[in-house]
């Protein structure tokens, strides 16, 4: 089981959206909802992962308000510092412009986009090494969990990721369960299953790092309002990483709202 001082976090992966009129008017909307009924960072940590070309507008959007959301980079290169390499953003140009959070792993990026286990593991240790934040997705596929073997995918995941963790950077990791069969589907893991996930990503954690009784670790996979409630309320579940509902300003809201009040 999480430690119980574990703040949660919802994370909004806007992924190839909106257009940039859009994700201004999405963000003028989430203030506003936060303004009216404020979540603490207390309570969750609130963050958005726009598009690469619109990182700092965002952020330059979300300036002054008094609930603080991290502006969340989807993706950085393997590629450490500045160089010959183009169209690819580095770690160091992320923390640059103070961007300070990074998703990678994601199943998108590792099924489309060819990152595999090398790729995954050297975007990690830049990220880490430049002083990020890095959120690290995990999740198997449905033929991987109908063939039995969904522990075991999720778990050795873990295992590339402690590969290149350097035991003083594991406060520097968050955790995302995605089971891939349930990202953009309408399905979803029930909290049990979810929960029962979580529980060996934890297991797995202990096993590591002191750190793993501290790490929050997220469900992500078609998460709504409608099951927020639910998931917030499993022990292992530490907040989510909210897909398609995070392009609707109030259905993220409720979702960051389950969430903060669970931990209250």
């Amino acid at each position: 089981m999480s430690d119980s001082t574990i703040t949660p976090w919802v994370v909004g992966n806007w992924k190839m959206n909106p257009m940039q009129a859009n994700s201004q008017q999405l963000i003028q909307d989430l203030k506003q909802f936060l303004e009216h009924a404020p979540i603490t960072e207390q309570q969750c940590h609130v963050g958005v992962a726009p598009i690469s070309i619109a990182l700092l507008s965002i952020q330059q959007s979300l300036q002054g308000l008094s609930t603080p959301i991290k502006v969340v980079a989807q993706d950085l290169s393997c590629m450490a510092g500045t160089g010959a390499y183009t169209g690819e953003v580095s770690a160091e140009l992320l923390k640059d412009s103070q961007i300070d959070y990074v998703l990678i792993g994601h199943s998108e990026r590792r099924e489309i986009f060819g990152d595999d286990v090398n790729k995954v593991k050297a975007k990690v240790s830049n990220a880490l090494n430049a002083g990020l934040q890095v959120i690290y997705c995990v999740g198997e596929s449905l033929e991987q969990r109908e063939s039995g073997q969904a522990e075991q995918v999720v778990l050795q995941q873990i295992c590339d990721l402690a590969a290149v963790v350097k035991a003083d950077q594991w406060h520097n990791i968050v955790i995302a369960y995605e089971p891939i069969w349930a990202i953009g589907t309408g399905k979803t893991a029930s909290p049990q299953d979810a929960q029962n996930m979580h529980a060996k990503i934890r297991e797995g954690l202990i096993q590591i790092t002191e750190e793993g009784q501290r790490t929050a670790i997220l469900y992500g996979g078609s998460v709504k309002p409608e099951n927020a409630v639910e998931l917030a309320a499993c022990p292992d579940i530490n907040g989510a990483l909210v897909g398609g509902a995070s392009l609707n300003a109030e259905s993220f809201y409720k979702i960051a709202l389950a969430f903060s009040k669970q931990n209250n």
